[in-house]
């Protein structure tokens, strides 16, 4: 068995990764950490688990490294860049779903996280960890940072266009809308049932640090693929799920045949992410309530002839695929095991 640590116990993505982490059958929960909620157990904190598993929360030190294989960073930027100096070189892998170390280039990472200050070494070490891109790197990686929900669907709608069909994308606009678990447990006035109830609330309406993550990652893989990319982000009232909207304007000839064609090949491997045509369920998809529960993206690309532009959606529960259940997938990818490994339960419809 894999010996695995949660930090950030309390929270959201902490509960769903104790949850997917209790049923993964080669995964063993060993520690529990967190700065609040100390003897505390995880039936208390999170009333769907009713986990009798003899852990209860405890103060993180260096004595960690000698109880986990993976030790899962749920933790805000601030406190995952303090923990990360102290376990980086000590805990076999760590992974982190927090933002310390998802923009590599500092200047931007200065621009985004202000707040969020990280050893130099470290922010070089960290792979980037959008399984279905760069698994080979994964395999031997010590240290991965997860992407952001909005960024993980963002990355995974337009990586076929750039890193599959090589085409330079002049202008990205990128809407979202998100849930109000996006936002964590903090108490906020806007987030209170009166407001958010049957909302929705333009929250950044300009400028999101997940943009300038994407922006950051897709350079890397195709330098000038990407000439602007810009996002507005919106909280809707459902809890769960969140949906990406991307307009993308391209010189480069395209029809649909040719880019439905080219999402299927490129995904044809990669069971997380469903390519899927627009009208083929009841529904109309992408739409959140249908991967809810679930590690699947939902991804449609769409040709706008009318306004030239590429319309790109795509869906997913951002505590499982953008967060808890992307960091189990790239766990099982580090230490050998078939992607797919706990993370098989279907979406729960309707939610």
């Amino acid at each position: 068995m894999i010996r695995a640590g949660v930090v950030g116990a309390s929270g959201l993505a902490g509960g769903d990764l104790i949850r997917l982490i209790t049923q993964h059958p080669d995964l063993e929960l060993t520690f529990l950490g967190g700065s609040s909620n100390i003897g505390r157990r995880p039936a208390e904190l999170h009333p769907a688990l009713r986990l009798d598993l003899g852990l209860t929360v405890q103060p993180v030190t260096e004595a960690v490294a000698d109880q986990v294989d993976v030790l899962f960073l749920a933790t805000p930027a601030p406190v995952s860049a303090e923990l990360a100096a102290l376990l980086a070189d000590r805990v076999p892998a760590v992974v982190d779903l927090s933002g310390a170390f998802r923009i590599r280039t500092p200047e931007l990472h200065d621009r985004w996280y202000p707040k969020v200050k990280r050893r130099t070494d470290l922010a070089d070490r960290f792979v980037y960890g959008v399984p279905e891109l760069i698994g080979d790197q994964l395999a031997d990686a010590a240290l991965i940072s997860l992407p952001g929900c909005y960024a993980t669907a963002i990355t995974l709608g337009l990586a076929p266009l750039t890193l599959g069909l090589g085409l330079d994308l002049k202008t990205v606009v990128v809407d979202g809308k998100s849930g109000s678990s996006g936002g964590g447990l903090q108490l906020r006035t806007p987030d209170l049932h009166p407001f958010r109830n049957g909302a929705i609330t333009p929250y950044s309406p300009t400028g999101h640090r997940h943009a300038a993550e994407v922006g950051d990652f897709l350079e890397r893989g195709k330098p000038g693929a990407v000439g602007s990319l810009s996002m507005s982000a919106y909280g809707v009232s459902h809890v769960r799920g969140l949906l990406t909207s991307s307009y993308v304007f391209t010189d480069d000839p395209v029809d649909q045949r040719e880019l439905q064609r080219a999402y299927v090949r490129f995904y044809k491997e990669h069971r997380f992410v469903r390519v899927r045509r627009h009208t083929e369920t009841l529904i109309p998809v992408p739409d959140p309530q249908a991967v809810l529960g679930s590690n699947y993206c939902d991804v449609t690309v769409l040709h706008d002839e009318e306004g030239d532009r590429i319309v790109v959606l795509a869906a997913l529960d951002n505590l499982v695929k953008g967060a808890a259940g992307q960091a189990v997938q790239a766990a099982n990818i580090r230490f050998g095991l078939p992607v797919e490994t706990g993370l098989t339960m279907q979406p729960v419809m309707p939610a």
